[in-house]
């Protein structure tokens, strides 16, 4: 029986100077938790204790974790996989197994973490056409800064193995299509856009998309921010560095509709910035789109080459 994970956890990376990697996170948005000579725990605004974690050594994507929805679901997969259950020394704690997918990167499922305070972040009210008092009176001031991150949203990879990766984490984490792209004839499917299957209750678009490649690794790992306002805030704060790459953005996806910005760390993973997500639940179903509609832009500039063929192994 497939377990039915409900989100994505955090990422896994490794690098070799942590004191790089965290200037990074922090200027990215995000916020260290924990700090040892081998590791760094970076957290976000939303109440869950981790959202990204690396590891020193060579530049790698590790990989990814996910929660399940107890701890029996946990131990159900561990007994289904042989997979050993483990207690993680890393913020939150919990029970975890740890799976290799089938391009060999590391799938962690996750239960049982303990919850933090969240972070307050304190957003003034926007006046629209249909609400056009919502800020009567006072006047709109932006800090400066990073954006600031609230949770992981989803992971995107590479592979020359799609329908076997994509079969894989829906037969053993229990995702589902949102959306099936396709290249010419309907049955040359070259990339996946799966969510967490919670029956009617609404979730991201998409938590795990995939793409097929030549070779295999990571595209992004992807993280929302308070709104729309903060992804240019984040924008700003990291192109006045000078020092960043800056990959794409700032648009509107069509498929999900976020708004979204796209920026390298200094070791050439990719890391996303988003605000306001479509939220679908069982109703909304699955698609079946040509490569052309599904990679479009509600608007903004389309993607530049060096972030299509974008993959860190």
């Amino acid at each position: 029986m497939t377990i039915k994970v409900w989100d994505i956890a955090y990422a896994r990376l490794r690098s070799p100077d942590l004191d790089v990697q965290e200037e990074f996170l922090t200027n990215f948005g995000m916020i260290k938790v924990a700090r040892t000579p081998t590791h760094l725990y970076m957290r976000g605004t939303d109440p869950t204790a981790l959202i990204h974690a690396t590891e020193k050594g060579d530049n790698a994507f590790i990989g990814m974790a996910w929660y399940a929805r107890d701890e029996d679901d946990v131990k159900a997969l561990a007994k289904q996989t042989g997979a050993e259950i483990e207690h993680p020394d890393q913020p939150g704690g919990g029970i975890r197994v740890r799976l290799k997918e089938p391009n060999g990167y590391a799938v962690e499922v996750i239960a049982g973490q303990k919850a933090v305070w969240p972070v307050q972040v304190i957003r003034q009210p926007v006046n629209s056409g249909p609400e056009p008092l919502n800020r009567a009176g006072p006047l709109m001031r932006f800090r400066k800064g990073p954006s600031s991150v609230k949770r992981i949203a989803h992971a995107v990879m590479g592979t020359p193995n799609l329908r076997g990766t994509v079969d894989w984490f829906r037969s053993t984490l229990g995702l589902i299509c949102s959306d099936d792209l396709y290249a010419g004839d309907k049955n040359n499917i070259i990339g996946s856009f799966n969510r967490a299957d919670c029956g009617d209750e609404f979730v991201d678009h998409h938590a795990f998309f995939c793409m097929k490649h030549e070779k295999v690794g990571l595209n992004h790992f992807s993280f929302e921010v308070q709104d729309i306002d903060d992804v240019f805030l984040g924008h700003e704060h990291l192109r006045s560095f000078q020092k960043y790459e800056h990959m794409w953005g700032i648009g509107r996806h069509l498929l999900g509709s976020q708004v979204y910005d796209y920026w390298a760390d200094p070791y050439g993973r990719v890391h996303e910035h988003w605000a306001d997500s479509d939220r679908v639940n069982v109703k909304n179903g699955s698609n079946l789109l040509s490569v052309e509609e599904g990679f479009t832009s509600q608007w903004g500039e389309a993607p530049p080459d060096k972030f299509i063929h974008h993959l860190s192994p």
